[in-house]
């Protein structure tokens, strides 16, 4: 069972909604650099940001102070996936490696093409519907070298290692065995999810091929990030104490108090506002 626990301040779909992180001692902390790249040898620790099967595009907050789990938003409106036939929303459970970053300052040796400024993203394909803000524990298998408007924007391929068929997953080729034509989904996923929106189909370098474990756990080793604003890495200089990230927290409403908006995901939500 995960250390870690998550806390929502506002409402879900409103742009003041943001996810918390907690260790175990019930502090905040960072998403982005508090948790360790580690589960265990072998294992890594993915931050879930999207569940299987939704719509609304969440992401760490990179910028912003603790680094929640928010919407993101583009001109002013919240964000979300269309369901893109024959698929629901995201296809696995979405989220990020923690303390990864994919530099936008920097080219990528593989696909020429610089870091989106963001960490590395993880796409888990295990059995279970995760939560936003779980943090799992994850077996890498492979990669996909996403090309997303020039960016590099590398896709993780992964299984939670608490699932009932993890031990069959070891590498990228089991996945094509295993699930058969769930590879060829995930790249016409990423190549057309944006096509709703106006945009181009995305490109991906190794002509969209998969690359295996070694060279996936070679890229997230490349990609490790020392931490800015944190509560735990002592050696930073850019570390708050817990008390100053409680203020940060508490200076935001529970969801309780927020006011609610109407989703633009084609769902219906029923909203209970408590007294």
């Amino acid at each position: 069972m995960s250390s870690f626990s998550s806390e929502e301040r506002s409402a879900p779909f409103t742009l003041e909604y943001r996810v918390f992180l907690k260790n175990e001692k019930g502090q905040y902390i960072s998403p982005f650099h508090d948790i360790p790249i580690y589960a265990d040898k072998d294992v890594f620790h993915m931050v879930v940001e999207v569940p299987r099967w939704s719509n609304a595009k969440m992401e760490i907050a990179t910028k912003d102070p603790l680094n929640p789990i928010k919407q993101d938003v583009k001109k002013g409106k919240l964000r979300y996936v269309a369901n893109l036939f024959p698929y629901k929303g995201y296809i696995w459970n979405y989220g990020a490696i923690p303390q990864t970053w994919e530099d936008p300052g920097h080219s990528d040796k593989h696909t020429g093409c610089c870091g989106d400024n963001d960490p590395i993203d993880v796409c888990e394909i295990g059995s279970k519907v995760c939560a936003r803000g779980e943090i799992i524990r994850v077996k890498v298998l492979g990669i996909l070298a996403m090309i997303d408007e020039g960016e590099t924007d590398w896709k993780v391929i992964a299984i939670n290692v608490d699932d009932p068929d993890a031990a069959n997953y070891n590498d990228i080729n089991d996945v094509k065995r295993l699930k058969p034509g769930y590879l060829e989904a995930t790249v016409d996923w990423f190549r057309r999810y944006k096509v709703p929106d106006g945009k181009p189909e995305n490109q991906f370098a190794f002509n969209a091929e998969f690359k295996d474990k070694d060279f996936a756990v070679d890229i997230i080793k490349t990609l490790t990030l020392f931490c800015i604003m944190n509560t735990t890495v002592s050696e930073s200089p850019f570390q708050c104490d817990p008390d100053a990230a409680k203020a940060i927290v508490d200076a935001l409403p529970p969801p309780c108090e927020s006011a609610c908006t109407i989703p633009t995901d084609g769902k219906i939500y029923i909203v209970v506002k408590l007294h």
